[in-house]
């Protein structure tokens, strides 16, 4: 735990990337976002835990979290995504989506592109929920049903699905690149080809019984068919999109709402959870000795970002442990990350061996020692 890093920041974090690390460079991530919700003044911040930061920089501790620069963000960040090294993409509980450019040569921040009322009501804005971007395009979803693809190089909307769903979707990610995932508040999991004209979805999956909403969806990183969620009862749920149309597990995982899910890019053995319980947990399996050579030591791992798309195939023993029913419990270990609960854990992210996550009790905490 003395490997965490806590930084108070006077505004309630709502989310939280680390900015993605090349595929050649073998560094570790020391440059991370931040979006705010609650606030008066709702912001994106630019953060470093390297030594590119501000001067001064050796006058604080080691590893703790210098602010870069910031700019005032309209509404609530609700989602965000970085689009490149210098790209980031918000969704605002006022519709709007937003690309934001940080200048690392100034450390100032500057509106690329915005799309207002992206995501509306006849009468009202519709919050955007969600983003995902596989560069240069860019997939919202919102409290509207909408499901929008955008283009970074283009002002127009390329594609809009206007009644994918009649209920609220709080979650999208890439399935393969030209398939995505949604989930919804009636505990659905949705998958859409954007190669068919159809406004319908290819897939529809869900939880049977009680239709608990769905917050959070991630993709295995090697195994596109493996998908985690996490919703309004605290369960992790592991789907297999290939057989059935329930999850393949559920595991009890937090006591009240699981705001994000996210297996590590690289070693997706090691998956993580947050939650409004206060709680940030690190789950693992057992399965080491399956795990091929080059992704064991974590340290030295190439890199990328969780958006971008990982190749096919993958070794098969590294998803045994995810996809063997109930029985799973026994070979997976979960670990508190965070050293007491404190208010709700809205968001996290993990690159390399660094996590970071962002709470309501304005605080981000860092960990440079993820062992993975």
């Amino acid at each position: 735990m003395e490997s965490i890093n806590a930084k108070y920041v006077s505004q309630k974090i709502s989310k939280t990337r680390w900015r993605p690390v090349s595929h050649s460079s073998l560094q570790q991530p020391e440059i991370f976002a931040t979006g705010s919700w609650d606030n008066e003044d709702n912001k994106i911040s630019f953060w470093s835990i390297g030594n590119n930061g501000p001067s001064g920089l050796e006058d604080g501790f080691e590893g703790d979290p210098q602010l870069l620069c910031e700019h005032k963000h309209d509404g609530d960040v609700l989602d965000l995504q970085f689009l490149d090294q210098d790209k980031i993409v918000t969704a605002s509980s006022t519709g709007a989506v937003t690309i934001f450019r940080h200048h690392q040569n100034s450390q100032t921040v500057s509106v690329s592109q915005c799309w207002a009322r992206a995501h509306r009501y006849p009468c009202d804005n519709a919050p955007c929920t969600g983003v995902v971007c596989s560069s240069p395009e860019i997939v919202t979803v919102g409290e509207d049903g909408r499901i929008i693809l955008f283009r970074a190089d283009q002002e127009g909307v390329m594609r809009v699905i206007e009644n994918a769903d009649s209920s609220t979707i709080h979650a999208v990610t890439y399935l393969r690149t030209t398939e995505i995932l949604t989930v919804n508040s009636i505990g659905q999991l949705k998958l859409w080809d954007f190669r068919q004209q159809s406004n319908s979805p290819s897939q529809i999956l869900s939880l049977s019984g009680d239709r608990v909403p769905l917050h959070c969806v991630d993709r295995h990183p090697n195994q596109q068919h493996i998908v985690a969620t996490g919703g309004q009862d605290g369960m992790l749920c592991v789907w297999d999109v290939r057989q059935g149309n329930t999850p393949f597990s559920l595991m009890e995982a937090h006591s009240t709402e699981m705001w994000e899910v996210h297996f590590h890019p690289t070693n997706p053995d090691h998956l993580f959870t947050c939650s409004e319980d206060g709680s940030l947990l690190h789950w693992e399996t057992s399965a080491h000795s399956e795990m091929p050579s080059f992704l064991q030591g974590g340290r030295n791992n190439s890199m990328i970002s969780r958006s971008a798309m990982a190749p096919a195939g993958g070794n098969q023993s590294l998803i045994s442990a995810w996809l063997s029913g109930d029985s799973s419990k026994g070979r997976l270990e979960t670990t508190h990350m965070l050293p007491s609960q404190t208010l709700s854990v809205n968001s996290l992210d993990v690159l390399g061996q660094c996590l970071v996550c962002g709470t309501d009790g304005e605080a981000i905490f860092v960990n440079r020692q993820v062992p993975v």
